[in-house]
């Protein structure tokens, strides 16, 4: 072999290596969707028009077609969920769904139902990627292969694996690529095989409907009928989070790491979204010739992502490691924030302080769990230092108690509005080529575009390289930013108005964005 071909052989190896990981967020709708795009995500998860698996969280075509169309900037993807269980008389309707969802751009589909599948093969209804989603309670090599030949390129594996499992699944089945849960809610039940609200309120969790029944209170009786536990949350389990955990979960063999949270609101995903990314940016930073984003474009931030600020029951790594303990939260099924200190010393009824070295501002939202095993919140009205003054003093606050913040006001106020920038790098030559000026301009993705001045520009009296990289870095509120621009063969020997440099610099980004 000669040594060019081994030298690009090398290459071609190396690039096989490096794996791809995918930060993938819920979108609950466009803005959303557009939101977990703009601070980081390589991926989103959407509901369709009809059977997702959150009834509550479907999307139009419409604006299922627009957040492709702004992810694909970035490389980023689009997957749309069908998880429900398709009865007979919905599958000429979710066929023709289907069939649109494909016409418009999204670049995968996430089933349950076998049924579906099958049709969708027949009548070769659907030729981008497949998934199989965490509804189908994917726990062993076995049933991943088995998926894998049903056609599914990628199996959602249910959130109880240990990552000797997850290392299991991906060891018998390579080239399935593995997509695991690092963030959000956890069903006490194994995925996509509960039927306790089906049993007791008629409502499955298989089609959309959940009605939450591992978020209530039970007693809890012995074999004498004795009561143990009152009215407490015995099936609530806290919130999954794997974030220091990404690279284990990567050499394990997963690649796309999933956030839960179809329903939850805009900044739950501003938040989660941008703690992650940065987190993967920094193992790929260290392992650069292992690991790549799976899509492009670097992301600023106007506030600091803080897991603690986000909705959450506390947090578990779950079974990662193997099964242990305290990974239930048996007081409140609700968020109770994060920890900020204990009661000191309660003033009449008026104020109380507080030991902690957290600061505090008017309208903080507080909670703490009562003697009853109850959780209590209150509005903080007004702030001296560690001294806090209720709107309404809780009658069950005693001093020692932890204190929790759940709603921190300054926090919230920082991500109002625009709250992250995602640039792509875009370089710009300029060239003399045949005695004409020539404008190309090719941003990281590989999209390139091409300008060339047909009429002789006159020949100005001092170089205009200044100006040229002036008008032409001039990108604003678009997707780009310049990361260099070239002038070559004395290109700017030449006299051109800046008018007519914006406009070529627009007509370049026009034809990218196209």
């Amino acid at each position: 072999m000669k040594s060019e071909e081994r030298r690009v052989k090398n290459r071609d190896t190396k690039a096989l290596r490096m794996k791809t990981l995918e930060l993938l967020a819920p979108a609950k709708n466009l803005e959303c969707g557009i939101a977990a795009i703009q601070h980081g995500a390589d991926a989103v998860y959407i509901g369709a028009p009809r059977f997702g698996a959150r009834s509550a969280a479907g999307n139009s075509l419409e604006d299922i077609k627009q957040l492709c169309d702004y992810a694909h900037q970035y490389e980023a993807k689009v997957h749309v969920t069908i998880n429900t269980i398709i009865y007979d008389d919905e599958l000429e309707d979710t066929l023709k769904m289907i069939a649109e969802l494909d016409k418009i751009g999204v670049d995968a589909i996430l089933l349950q139902d076998m049924g579906v599948l099958s049709e969708i093969r027949a009548n070769n209804a659907w030729f981008r990627e497949l998934h199989a989603s965490t509804q189908c309670d994917t726990r062993t090599p076995e049933k991943a292969e088995w998926l894998r030949n049903q056609g599914f390129c990628r199996v959602v594996l249910a959130r109880e694996l240990s990552l000797e499992e997850i290392k299991a699944v991906a060891d018998k089945n390579p080239g399935l690529a593995l997509e695991v849960f690092v963030h959000g809610a956890l069903c006490v039940s194994y995925s996509g095989v509960c039927y306790a609200s089906e049993k007791c309120f008629g409502r499955s969790a298989n089609r959309g409907e959940c009605a939450q029944f591992c978020r209530m209170k039970f007693d809890l009786l012995d074999s004498n009928d004795e009561e143990i536990e009152h009215q407490r949350y015995l099936l609530s389990l806290k919130d999954l989070c794997q974030i220091r955990h990404l690279k284990e979960l990567a050499d394990a063999g997963a690649s796309s790491f999933k956030i839960e949270g179809r329903l939850k609101d805009i900044n739950y995903v501003k938040n989660v979204v941008a703690a992650y990314n940065q987190a993967l940016d920094e193992l790929v930073a260290m392992y650069p010739k292992q690991y790549r984003r799976a899509s492009r474009g670097h992301v600023d931030y106007t506030f600091v992502p803080n897991l603690k600020k986000t909705f959450n029951r506390g947090y578990t790594n779950y079974f990662l490691k193997g099964r242990q303990p305290d990974i239930a939260s048996f007081d409140t099924p609700k968020a109770m924030g994060e920890y900020v200190g204990k009661v000191k010393e309660i003033r009449g009824n008026i104020s109380f302080n507080v030991s902690t070295v957290a600061s505090f501002a008017n309208g903080d939202g507080l909670c703490f769990i009562n003697d009853d095993h109850e959780l209590e919140g209150f509005r903080v009205n007004r702030v001296m230092g560690n001294r806090l003054f209720p709107f309404r003093m809780p009658e069950n606050l005693r001093p020692g108690m932890a204190l929790y913040r759940n709603n921190d006001i300054e926090f919230e106020r920082a991500m109002q509005g625009k709250t992250a920038t995602r640039k792509l790098q875009v370089r710009f030559v300029v060239d003399v080529v045949d005695g004409k000026l020539t404008f190309t301009a090719t941003d990281e993705c590989g999209r390139s575009a091409n300008v060339v001045l047909n009429e002789t520009p006159e020949k100005a009296q001092k170089s205009q390289h200044d100006n040229i990289v002036k008008q032409l870095e001039k990108l604003g509120n678009t997707a780009w930013e310049a990361e260099d621009v070239r002038i070559l063969n004395s290109a700017d020997e030449f006299f051109i108005p800046s008018s007519r440099l914006a406009a070529l610099r627009r007509e370049m980004i026009e034809a990218l964005e196209n």
